[in-house]
């Protein structure tokens, strides 16, 4: 037998070596590929079964109520129809249509889960008279007490990351965009294990050709994967963590699911800083409608999007987004699914784009406040990642009309003084919601909020607490007590001389407390305010919503407070609700992602101030605007309209402010410059302006006003204040709280002597 040569075993122990290593090696490569088969399927499992998607809370409007009477006219109807992406159209057969026809509308209504249910889509039909809603009926005919429509989405609480998504279930997306998204960019979906040789083999053979990328072989699995847990990096590396999780992921989901995911998850735009995702959301950004309720033509669009969203941009490139979309109808025309001569007259349909994105409206100053209350009830996470609906009494027609008086008036004063600000916010007297805020004088634009931000002086704004805290003190004033408008010098604690002095630089002598607070007579306040005293006014203050802290000096008397207009707005909405003080309300209700309420905000007023002392201020009121410095009101409201109101104007006339309330509306408005220098504006030539042509268009029904309990009317005399007749000369019907009357009678005759000396003239 012949021996192994030295060089055989050496060749033999050399393979069992190289045997060996490459054992280890792969040993090592099997171990690593376990390794990333496991912390890829963790990334698998992680981001499909936790809530992978952060949906940011929605806020939404008041739906707008259509009960006959209802002040609203045709053009602002339609006008929310418009904002909220319904389809004027002859044949109104679907939801989100309607047509018009003169004062006529039929509108079929999308269906909403409202904060108090559910509401399926229907169909009715009203008349609409000149300023109000005239009858409201069904399709039988029936008339019917009220609807509403859906109500839009005003703003929204957004991640960190600004990515915004509209959730959908498969289910509720149009089998349409299935079809034409499987057919455009995953044919192979529904055969394929997460990735497809046959798409990348062709994608790399069309490469090749064109010597550049020009298609990729990319599964809808696979993008979402890429989306949803990896990168935009491009490397074999990321691509091969691409493959293996797209293959897991199609391991331990469903088809369906998956599916569902890509739609909700694809980046389909931009708006600002703010990422768009999803084919729901994108529908409202693109076309301001529901996705069930595009065309053909405009889910092409969008699918065609997901290729480029910035290079087919169709507001930037129009022309590039209709000819993608186009290319995408094509190739349904390719598979059968339109006709050559359907292909055509789809080709030939314009983008139909909405003016503007219509995500989130363009109210961002009402939006602001909104979510600084959110803030406080609600940790930030649960904004940005629960998908709660915030419902608010925000009323879109009346943010309309109070944008239209304020930049009337700023037009017209424009010549006096260009760099004018301006700030309102209008409540519900009955409820204390805040329903309209201007922000500044663009008020579809973001920035600084004066509504919410600017303090100011809030000049003889402030007065109507100083005479509120006298009347509230029955036994020592009424609207009759006289009080000096004498100059006055009043020390302050640091030893130093407060002498303020009246608008128009004069005296007027003892004057009635009423005509004081009508005339905004300064010198008679401030004696006022000291002989009630710096501790009651400051209570009062305080008893009707200002929680701010307020320095105990004189000049408070007149307004040297800092306040915010909705600060404002806090007081006089206690005032005009007869002392009852209620929280400024901008949320009524919250409901999860599902529609399921979560929380109702009641409001809960408090009877802070005695309703008496309440109406014997209101009265003065009404006063101011008849005859005294708000009088400028009936320039455009009639004269026959009651009104309550007060105009403020501080040092230098830098702020000019009016506050004011008739029907169910309150609103404060301010006027200045952000420099603080003179405008050049009393209350009276600035914000009223602004006031009057709102209210002009808000409201129909004047200030209620009527006797009330613990308040006694009588007929006196204004100049001796003494009781007389309804005859007499100078006589005045005036509330007095119980026992606060005068009792002296004036000389002016009975009843009884003067018809007898009237019978005796008949015969002379």
């Amino acid at each position: 037998m012949a021996k192994k040569s030295p060089k055989n075993l050496v060749s033999k122990f050399r393979n069992i070596r190289w045997l060996s290593l490459g054992l280890k090696v792969s040993l090592v490569g099997l171990v690593l590929l376990l390794i990333l088969f496991a912390y890829s399927d963790a990334k698998v499992r992680g981001a499909f079964d936790a809530k992978r998607y952060e949906q940011p809370a929605k806020v939404y409007a008041r739906p707008l109520v259509l009960a006959s009477g209802a002040i609203l006219t045709a053009y602002e109807l339609e006008s929310e129809l418009g904002e909220l992406g319904y389809r004027s159209r002859r044949l109104v057969n679907e939801p989100g249509t309607y047509y018009r026809q003169g004062d006529h509308f039929s509108i079929f209504l999308r269906p909403f889960a409202f904060a108090d249910g559910q509401r399926p889509a229907r169909k009715i039909e009203l008349e609409m008279a000149p300023t109000t809603v005239g009858v409201v009926r069904d399709t039988l005919g029936e008339r019917i007490a009220e609807e509403q429509l859906d109500p839009m989405v005003i703003g929204g609480v957004y991640p960190g990351r600004h990515e915004d998504r509209l959730m959908l279930g498969l289910a509720e997306v149009p089998q349409m965009l299935v079809e034409t998204l499987v057919q455009v960019e995953d044919q192979h979906f529904y055969s394929h294990f997460g990735i497809s040789p046959r798409s990348i083999a062709r994608a790399l053979l069309v490469n090749i050709k064109a010597g550049r990328t020009v298609q990729g072989g990319s599964t809808l699995t696979q993008q979402l994967v890429k989306n949803t847990i990896l990168s935009n990096e491009r490397s074999l590396w990321r691509k091969a963590k691409e493959a293996v999780m797209s293959i897991l992921t199609e391991m331990h989901y469903s088809k369906d699911r998956i599916l569902e995911a890509y739609i909700n998850e694809v980046y389909l735009g931009q708006e600002g800083n703010r990422a768009i995702h999803g084919f729901g959301l994108a529908a409202r950004h693109y076309f301001n409608r529901p996705l069930n309720e595009l065309n053909l033509a405009q889910i092409s669009m969008l699918v065609g999007l997901v290729k480029g969203p910035s290079y087919y941009d169709p507001w930037r490139h129009p022309e590039r987004a209709k000819n993608r979309r186009n290319i995408v109808m094509g190739e349904l025309a390719e598979q059968g699914w339109l006709t050559p001569a359907q292909l055509s007259a789809w080709q030939k349909e314009p983008l139909e784009l909405a003016k503007t994105s219509a995500l989130d409206g363009v109210y961002p100053a009402y939006v602001d406040l909104v979510r600084r209350q959110l803030s406080r009830d609600y940790q930030s996470k649960e904004l940005q990642n629960s998908g709660l609906r915030i419902f608010t009494p925000f009323d879109p027609v009346l943010q309309r009309r109070a944008e239209k008086a304020t930049v009337r008036s700023l037009a017209r004063l424009e010549s006096r003084q260009k760099d004018l600000q301006v700030a309102m916010v209008v409540t519900r007297v009955n409820s204390g919601d805040v329903v309209a805020v201007i922000g500044g004088k663009r008020p579809r634009y973001a920035g600084f909020n004066r509504a919410l931000d600017a303090l100011r002086p809030i000049g003889s704004l402030a007065k109507p607490a100083v005479f509120l805290a006298a009347w509230n003190q029955p036994r020592s004033y009424n609207l009759l007590t006289r009080v000096s408008d004498a100059p006055v010098s009043i020390p302050n604690a640091d030893g130093s001389l407060w002498k303020p002095s009246n608008y128009d630089h004069k005296s007027h002598g003892d004057v009635p407390l009423h005509t004081a607070l009508a005339h905004s007579y300064n010198l008679a306040t401030a004696r006022l305010g000291m002989e009630v005293g710096l501790n009651n006014v400051m209570d009062m203050f305080q008893r009707l919503g200002i929680k701010r802290p307020l320095l105990e000096v004189p000049s408070m008397l007149l307004g040297a407070a800092e306040l915010a207009p909705i600060e404002v707005a806090a007081m006089y909405q206690t005032i005009a609700a007869d002392g009852r003080y209620t929280p400024l309300r901008t949320i009524y209700a919250i409901a999860d992602s599902d529609g399921k309420l979560l929380a109702r905000y009641p409001q809960k007023p408090k009877q802070v101030v005695n309703p008496a002392a309440v109406h014997v201020l209101q009265y003065a009121m009404l006063e101011t605007v008849r005859e005294g410095t708000g009088k400028g009101v009936y320039k455009v409201l009639p004269k026959d309209y009651r009104v309550a109101g007060k105009t403020g104007t501080s040092n230098k006339t830098r702020d000019s402010w009016f506050a004011g309330f008739a029907g169910d509306y309150m609103a404060v408005v301010w006027m200045g410059l952000d420099n603080n220098a003179s405008t050049g504006l009393t209350g009276a030539s600035g914000a009223l302006t602004v006031w009057r042509q709102f209210m002009a268009e808000a409201s129909t029904e004047q200030m209620p006003f009527s006797q009330i309990a613990g308040v006694d009317y009588q007929w006196v005399d204004g100049e001796t204040a003494k009781l007389t007749q309804s005859w007499c000369e100078g006589a005045r019907y005036m509330p007095f709280m119980s026992g606060s009357a005068p009792t002296e009678s004036g000389g002016c005759a009975p009843d009884g002597e003067k018809m007898w000396r009237w019978f005796k003239g008949v015969f002379d």
